[in-house]
């Protein structure tokens, strides 16, 4: 049966929003940082596709690592087309002895989202598409599976561009930047509050340059982080490195 719906929204006709011109004051420093940074290996998943495997991460996990970088309220998502390319009736449910396969819906979406992140007196964007299949009994219900997986899609292949955190380093068929994280021996690494990684980084930087030198060799053994890494800033974000730091802060008081 060929397709009998289709939805395209007028959006794309709009031009982006400008881009402020550049050195007007950006991303901060722990910003950059924590977009150069390895992904965690953690976060990866690995699903079948033809012969192999595909590496991939879940929306929210990128939804969120947005949200830690950029800051809830400095970052915004729009989707600028969603459109209905294919539907067509299917038979639903796996093929067995003695049960028949049920009638239903296979229906696939193209979308296209974009990015807006606020920095400083700057405004960056960045777009991505993505594809969603629905497969449902319901029509409705296959439509709206595939919009949303459209969807996240999009948004997964946007924020990408910003760096390894949102799946960039998946790209590279070897995974060198893809690391694996010491695990903490307690079992607790609750995240950071945003003002308490700002409090210790500035406690850190008072530091003479002779104890700076030493955080950074003490921080790089006890954290596994790579020597490629330029930079500490953006690894500071749960009670496993603040209780860390604590410690060394202490040591270099009574020093």
């Amino acid at each position: 049966m060929k397709s009998i719906f289709a939805v395209s929204t007028a959006l794309h006709d709009s031009p982006p929003p400008p881009v402020a011109a550049a050195g007007a004051g950006g991303l901060e420093g722990w910003q950059i940082a924590a977009l150069s940074a390895p992904l965690e290996r953690s976060q990866v998943r690995q699903r079948e596709q033809g012969r192999g495997k595909v590496s991939y991460l879940e929306g929210w996990q990128v939804i969120a690592e947005a949200n830690r970088i950029f800051g809830f309220d400095c970052w915004q998502r729009s989707t600028v087309i969603s459109r209905c390319v294919a539907e067509h009736e299917r038979p639903i449910g796996a093929k067995a002895a003695g049960r028949e396969r049920k009638s239903g819906w296979g229906v696939t979406y193209i979308a296209r989202v974009r990015i807006t992140i606020t920095a400083g007196t700057r405004t960056v964007i960045r777009e991505g598409s993505g594809a969603g299949h629905g497969i449902d009994m319901d029509l409705g219900l296959a439509h709206e599976s595939a919009l949303k997986e459209a969807e996240t899609d999009a948004t997964k292949r946007a924020l990408m561009t910003f760096g390894n955190p949102f799946g960039l380093a998946l790209y590279d068929k070897q995974q060198r930047q893809v690391g694996t994280a010491q695990p903490p021996a307690d079992g607790a690494a609750t995240p950071l509050a945003a003002a308490a990684i700002t409090a210790l980084q500035e406690r850190i930087r008072a530091l003479p340059a002779a104890r700076r030198e030493a955080f950074s060799k003490g921080f790089r053994a006890a954290f596994q982080v790579p020597a490629a890494q330029p930079s500490l800033a953006g690894l500071i974000t749960t009670s496993r490195h603040q209780r860390w730091i604590e410690g060394f802060l202490a040591e270099s008081a009574a020093a």
